[in-house]
């Protein structure tokens, strides 16, 4: 049995299980991956961003654990993310966030080959540094959106200068961004972002994110029912459209 802090459902367990059991035989992750959509018909092809051992630590004071790191002694140590996540909650500070082995990682198959034939590339709202941030991180994939041709839209994951769901805020600062909306779109960049939604709570922010070179418009951003998040999709589209454009 593993931690008793990891907690996760029967569903959740019997997919990790089949997942170990397949890569432990052999199988790439890709493979496991279209295995597991087979089963379970999500509606859309998933791609990993790699076969390759990929693995989130995240640095943190020693002291910060349990106590026992200051009397030993030791200064900073690196924890895996789920630990920091879970276990911790991320209620201590995290020093840096290192994604070890992307930066030896090969990009899965069909991952590039779906970048260049894609007619749009969405950023959903998701954590910008142990998320999005860990797929960019494989040698290939940034390049190959921004190479891409086609409008590269993202969705704020910052509502009010803060995470909606999660501790995003607690490794923005680990890289050195602000919670805000404005510095998320300024992280990843003009070189890659066309265009960025933020709420209209952060309707202040969008001449901050224009200057910056990015295109940017104020709606709303709360996923608060099936078509509330049907609406947000069809604005980051028109947002793709209007940069295409």
């Amino acid at each position: 049995m593993g931690p008793e802090w990891f907690g996760l459902g029967d569903r959740d367990f019997a997919t990790h299980i089949v997942r170990t059991q397949m890569i432990g035989a052999g199988y790439p992750l890709s493979a496991v991956t279209e295995a597991l959509c087979a089963r379970w018909q999500p509606g859309v092809r998933l791609l990993p961003m790699t076969d390759d051992r990929v693995e989130t630590h995240v640095l943190i004071d020693a002291a910060d654990i349990d106590g026992s790191g200051a009397e030993r002694g030791e200064g900073r140590k690196a924890i895996h993310f789920q630990e920091y996540w879970v276990r911790l909650r991320a209620s201590v500070p995290a020093h840096a966030v290192v994604p070890v082995g992307a930066d030896q990682a090969k990009p899965a198959p069909g991952v590039l080959e779906a970048i260049a034939d894609a007619d749009v590339v969405l950023f959903p709202p998701s954590n910008p540094v142990v998320s999005v941030g860990t797929i960019l991180a494989v040698p290939g994939i940034r390049e190959a959106i921004a190479d891409a041709g086609v409008p590269v839209v993202g969705l704020s994951p910052i509502v009010g200068d803060a995470p909606v769901r999660g501790m995003a805020d607690k490794v923005l600062a680990a890289v050195g961004v602000e919670s805000t909306a404005a510095a998320v779109a300024k992280h990843y960049g003009s070189g890659l972002l066309d265009g960025w939604l933020v709420d209209t709570v952060d309707a202040g922010a969008v001449e901050e994110v224009e200057t910056a070179g990015i295109r940017c418009r104020a709606i709303p951003l709360m996923m608060t029912d099936l078509q509330a998040t049907a609406a947000m999709a069809a604005e980051a589209l028109a947002l793709a459209e209007e940069v295409r454009g």
